[in-house]
């Protein structure tokens, strides 16, 4: 019996509006795969984003270019070979974990030579905004341990940070500058923001310009997000940055992150797992990447109006694991 293979995408409304220094958005578009293998199901869910060239329109035709292959049983290792990293291919590789899981009965944990996932405490958005916005914004969650705030470069970042100090004193805080920041501002601001206590800064500069941090004598230490994607070019975020940030989109998928969470062990670098505006299914793979994680940043669904049925259940912060209802 030959797999059946569907693709759709999906609008999720914003509860409010998600703000970085690229620009605002009100909706989450993401797509989603499912692979039928008699009476076994599975799913996987991706975010196409612009930032990397990516389209919904694209990524669903890239799936579909591949649904013939998937349905003649096309295994995962196949996949890494057929397709090149991205959200495409992130959506199929964990539909295909997600459907090996179904068909043998052994969660994907199991067949992926990992221990039992235990409840992870997860980073909290603040989007950008102005500082007097985002001190009410600490305000509201400052219960929670871990904020991350979205940073813009535009000369108020370190006023946003001292307001976000103010209105959570107790949180532990993550910087995000998504590219936004100028070489010659990365030590002054870091500088300050040591002085606020921040833990950690996450892609000041435009990829293309980061090793402009190399040897960098910074207070904080820095972590790559748009700089790193999958196992190629790890070897040089040495000497750039302490961390990597670890997403299913970037890598294309469970089988590659998995990797790319030994490779980043080996070069001695520290892990934070994150994601994009996404859902529980999304969600639900990247919570085995991120187990033993320095960070987590799987806030996805927190920032949803709603979630899908079967979501990840959140008790204020702490993440706990996914139900087989929805992945894995």
């Amino acid at each position: 019996m030959t797999r059946e293979i569907s693709v759709e995408t999906e609008t999720w409304p914003i509860a409010g509006a998600f703000t970085i220094s690229r620009g605002s958005k009100t909706e989450a578009h993401v797509v989603t795969v499912t692979i039928r293998d008699g009476d076994a199901t599975g799913r996987g869910e991706c975010v196409p984003y612009g930032r990397y060239g990516e389209t919904v329109k694209d990524v669903m035709a890239s799936i579909k270019g591949a649904s013939q292959a998937l349905a003649d049983g096309m295994t995962r290792e196949e996949l890494q070979r057929a397709m090149t990293r991205g959200a495409a291919r992130n959506a199929i590789d964990c539909a295909l974990w997600d459907l090996e899981a179904k068909l043998s009965g052994n969660p994907v944990w199991k067949l992926a030579g990992l221990e039992e996932p235990k409840p992870l405490t997860t980073a909290y958005t603040l989007s950008l905004a102005e500082p007097d916005v985002m001190r009410e914004a600490a305000r509201a969650a400052a219960a929670r341990p871990l904020l991350k705030l979205k940073l813009g470069g535009d000369g108020q970042d370190i006023a946003r940070v001292a307001a976000v100090r103010e209105g959570a004193p107790d949180a532990t805080l993550i910087v995000d500058a998504n590219e936004g920041w100028k070489a010659d501002d990365v030590l002054p601001l870091a500088t300050e923001l040591a002085k606020l206590n921040v833990a950690l800064i996450e892609q000041p500069l435009p990829a293309k310009e980061d090793e402009a941090l190399r040897g960098l004598a910074c207070p904080i230490p820095l972590c790559a997000d748009e700089s790193a994607h999958g196992l190629e070019g790890m070897m040089r975020l040495v000497g750039l940055y302490q961390y990597v940030n670890v997403k299913l989109d970037k890598t294309g998928g469970l089988t590659e992150a998995l990797s790319v969470i030994r490779c980043a062990k080996r070069r001695k670098l520290e892990v934070m797992v994150g994601c994009m505006v996404a859902t529980s299914l999304a969600m639900a793979p990247a919570a085995l990447v991120a187990q033993g994680a320095a960070f987590v940043d799987l806030d996805g669904p927190l920032l949803l109006a709603k979630d899908r049925e079967h979501g990840i259940r959140y008790d204020g912060s702490v993440m706990l694991p996914p139900e087989r209802a929805l992945w894995g």
